[in-house]
């Protein structure tokens, strides 16, 4: 699974022009899920989310959580982040999971932030969506949990 995390004042979507969720300040969530991806993908994500430090004090400019800020969250699925590019000029999505695949996975992590404090709202599964945003900083960062292996092996080896 993907991640892209935006730090934000406010952000909204919208599904044919009604604001479906909205958040600020704190994180808007794209998330994708790969084909393939399973539990363990949704719950490492839960657990990175809330506690990485992204937001400011005053000395220091990535020092707090959103879960240290009372910050609100709003995940939007986003198959789009497993675009394939490097062939021709029209993005594949073969990478993406189905949407019976990718809606629990999806779930799970807005469940997973709910159940630690987070206040989290969300865009519309499959619909036509429009995202508005005031990025703060600007802050994004991308999480993907394929590099929960790579840490894991890092770890092992000493080299993380």
């Amino acid at each position: 699974m993907r991640a892209l995390l935006q730090r934000v004042s406010s952000a909204r979507v919208r599904v044919d022009g009604e604001v479906v969720g909205h958040s600020g300040p704190g994180l808007l969530v794209l998330l994708g899920v790969r084909r393939g991806d399973t539990e363990a993908d949704a719950v490492y994500l839960v657990n990175k989310i809330p506690h990485l430090r992204l937001f400011p004090t005053e000395g220091s400019h990535f020092e707090r959580s959103c879960l240290d800020v009372g910050g609100s969250v709003l995940v939007v699925s986003q198959f789009t982040l497993y675009a394939e590019t490097r062939k021709g000029r029209r993005p594949s999505f073969t990478d993406a999971a189905s949407p019976d695949e990718a809606a629990p996975l999806i779930n799970r992590v807005v469940e997973g932030l709910r159940s630690v404090g987070l206040h989290v709202e969300t865009g519309r599964f499959q619909a036509l969506m429009q995202v508005e945003l005031v990025n703060d900083g600007p802050v994004t960062i991308l999480l993907d949990s394929s590099d929960r292996e790579r840490s894991r092996r890092s770890a092992e080896t000493g080299q993380g």
